[in-house]
């Protein structure tokens, strides 16, 4: 059975909880459990055996801390452990048809900028894992990443994974009541940043029990067309007794309520021993008997921006901070030069502060290491704001450096027509699951008609969609040219942003303040064409959010559009 070829009457059981079996087996508190694939290796076999008797098509090895900085005092390397519970789990599936998922969990250190461990540290920590599953004698049938709070940490281990190995690759992070992990990371943000990235399932594991996740999984399946993983808790321990409060039978049916909805992959985390996931499978089972049972939402096609916190759908204009970018700024090229990250930073806070839903990050100068200076202004700003970023570079190389240490979904800005954009640009769109600025631009230049760039702006879908980046992700930028030089290239504009809006139903950008350079009151002429544009259907302004006239404008367009319902982000913003 393939997870990633699920048929509409299939589903998969995985197993339960492994440290729910030790302890009641005696494990001594303080003692690592994966090194008992070494000392016990019969024991760790039995409980696999046990899971795969109750029904579990795939087992999870025992190696959920077999890490560098875990096992560091075990006296065996991650290597002996990782290759012992293979070993362990492969004997248990000896006869059967059920498959072994390498088991990874977090590493038990901070991320970066709440902690010290940097992605690049995380990312070898997690490779050094996936080798060990994946060569050899014993080799894992896929990996799954569970238990994941921090966005980033969950990144580095999925990009550590596909990078390094040719099997499926999971992933389910815990999610508390409120519908958040420990670190704030949002179900939908979670959910489109890493169906994305390719993962070929997506879920909850741990944490709470079933009853608490129905809201967090219903987001899940709106945001995923790839199956969906709840392994829950047993609910919560009793604090005297540590027995939890939820037993099988009660699990079996709310995990059957979960199947109702769509969910495709079903198993247990703390405190669900054997009898969990045979009374789950045999409730499950009805359901996908009688597939008239099963109602899963279907997937709400929207372009989303995030972060791992926040999530900005562009169902209405949102502004782009355009400020972050040297180009006609002294002070912000003095910065770079120096290396003066706080008045990025204060750009950044005055930016959210004046009305920016997404902020372009540009730090492009000839003198110096642009590179470094991306990644570290990408993380800086990711540490003092929820807002999503879009990264705005000419360089591929810059472009890949910032999205493997974002956290979420960013816009790449941008790709043009040229033939060499296009073979550097859309690969990485791709591969990372970032939306993409589309440059209505060729070999030729900008076309001065509409109908010019609206071909180019149907080359680069077509491109990108024959690679797999889907439509929702492609973003038009018809290009503003400035009217002091082509006074007829603003209409020309504006009959572009109406028919990729309307005729190809892709979302559009435009930077609107060049359309005012060289004339006197800039402020009003790039007012005006920001109003005619939004009534084109203009999307996503990039403009300067501190401009009052400006934001207005924005601000008044969703009030008379009925986006801002009874007006309240309107008074809100300016009472």
């Amino acid at each position: 059975m393939d997870i990633r070829n699920l048929k509409e009457n299939e589903f998969i059981m995985f197993d339960g909880g492994m440290g729910t079996m030790l302890q009641k087996s005696g494990l001594p508190v303080g003692e690592m459990p994966e090194t008992l694939n070494i000392v016990n290796p019969d024991f760790i076999t039995s409980v696999h055996r046990a899971y795969i008797d109750a029904g579990s098509d795939i087992v999870y090895t025992n190696t959920f801390g077999a890490n560098k900085y875990k096992s560091v005092n075990t006296g065996y390397s991650v290597d002996e452990l990782i290759k012992a519970g293979i070993k362990n789990a492969k004997k248990a599936t000896e006869g059967t048809d059920s498959l072994v998922a390498l088991d990874i969990g977090p590493l038990g250190k901070l991320m970066e900028p709440t902690g010290d461990l940097t992605f690049d540290d995380a990312y070898d920590a997690f490779k050094q894992e996936v080798i060990a599953a994946t060569t050899g004698e014993y080799t894992c049938d896929l990996i799954c990443i569970e238990t994941m709070s921090d966005m980033l940490e969950a990144k580095a281990a999925v990009l550590a994974s596909l990078e390094n190995s040719e099997v499926p690759v999971c992933l389910t992070m815990s999610f508390e009541k409120d519908g958040r992990t420990f670190t704030g990371v949002s179900a939908v943000s979670m959910a489109v940043t890493f169906e994305g990235l390719g993962v070929s399932a997506i879920g909850v594991n741990c944490s709470v029990g079933p009853a608490d996740l129905f809201d967090v999984v219903k987001s899940i399946l709106e945001h995923v067309s790839i199956p969906v993983i709840v392994k829950p808790n047993a609910g919560l321990p009793d604090p005297v007794t540590g027995e939890y409060n939820v037993n099988p039978e009660e699990f079996g049916t709310l995990m059957a309520d979960m199947a109702r909805m769509g969910v495709k992959v079903f198993g247990g985390c703390c405190g669900t021993s054997p009898s969990y996931i045979s009374a789950t499978k045999k409730e499950v089972s009805r359901i996908y008997d009688d597939l008239s049972n099963i109602n899963r939402p279907g997937k709400i096609i929207e372009t989303i921006v995030t972060s791992p916190s926040k999530v900005v759908v562009v169902d209405r204009p949102q502004i782009i901070g355009e400020r972050i970018n040297p180009t006609g700024k002294k002070k912000f090229k003095e910065a770079l030069i120096n290396g003066d990250i706080n008045y990025i930073l204060s750009q950044a806070v005055e930016q959210i502060d004046g009305g920016a839903d997404i902020l372009d990050v540009n730090v492009g100068l000839p003198d110096i290491d642009e590179k470094d200076m991306m990644v570290r202004a990408v993380k800086a700003i990711s540490g003092i704001t929820d807002t999503p970023l879009q990264i705005d570079s000419t360089d591929p190389e810059v472009l890949e450096k910032a999205l493997r240490i974002y956290a979420g979904k960013p816009i790449i800005n941008s790709v043009n027509g040229e033939e060499k954009s296009l073979k550097a640009i859309l690969p990485l769109a791709k591969k990372y699951g970032a939306n993409l600025v589309c440059l209505a631009l060729d070999e030729g230049g900008i076309p001065p008609k509409a109908e010019g760039r609206i071909e180019i702006a149907k080359k680069i879908m077509n491109r990108a969609m024959e690679i797999g980046i889907p439509k929702e992700n492609l973003i038009i930028d018809c290009l503003t040219l400035t009217v002091s030089a082509e006074q007829a290239g603003a209409i020309e504009t504006l009959k572009a942003v109406r028919y990729v809006k309307e005729e190809l139903g892709l979302k559009n950008i435009l930077g609107v303040s060049n359309i005012s350079f060289g004339l006197p009151n800039r402020e009003m002429i790039n007012t005006t064409f920001l109003s005619m544009a939004l009534e084109c259907g203009l999307d996503l302004p990039i403009m300067n959010p501190n401009t009052v006239s400006m934001t207005g404008a924005v601000m008044a367009y969703r009030v008379l559009k009925v986006h801002d319902k009874n007006s309240m982000e309107y008074i809100d913003f300016f009472g």
